[in-house]
């Protein structure tokens, strides 16, 4: 996986109408390796970088980072609010019903929006937004 240079965040970031303030490169840059992590793990993966940040401001860059595109908010049941940095492709999820774990499952067949609803109400259907829900293969061999 290549890593994304600050010049490039800022870079996004300017393209997307954003200025590239530190705090919003941070969270970009933990977004990189922290797939489908929820605002109190950013919030603590950033801290260290920017000790006087609060959750309240990370709350704030997600939000804003969500808006424009940059970022993916996925909201599983039973779970906080998850973001992710890929993004432009319909992918779905997996998540296991003992821990919480969340994994990408790839489009389901076919391009978005990979799915054909059985009525659209009128609506031009454009992505779906799939929750696959089972048992992870580490929760599976505790219980084995």
């Amino acid at each position: 996986m290549q890593t994304t240079t600050d010049a490039e965040f800022s870079t996004a970031l300017r393209d997307a109408g954003l200025k590239a303030t530190a705090p919003r490169r941070s969270v970009l840059r933990v977004l990189e390796t922290h797939q489908h992590a929820d605002a109190a793990a950013i919030f603590e993966a950033v801290r260290p970088d920017l000790p006087d940040t609060s959750l309240q401001a990370v709350y704030g860059v997600l939000a804003a980072l969500t808006d424009v595109g940059l970022v993916r908010r996925i909201e599983p049941a039973g779970s906080p609010a998850l973001y992710e940095r890929r993004i432009g492709d319909n992918h779905h999820h997996v998540v296991c019903t003992q821990c919480g774990a969340v994994h990408d499952v790839d489009c389901v067949i076919g391009e978005a929006p990979c799915l054909t609803p059985s009525n659209t109400a009128g609506f031009s259907i454009e992505t779906a937004d799939v929750t696959f829900w089972g048992v992870c293969p580490d929760c599976q061999a505790a219980s084995a």
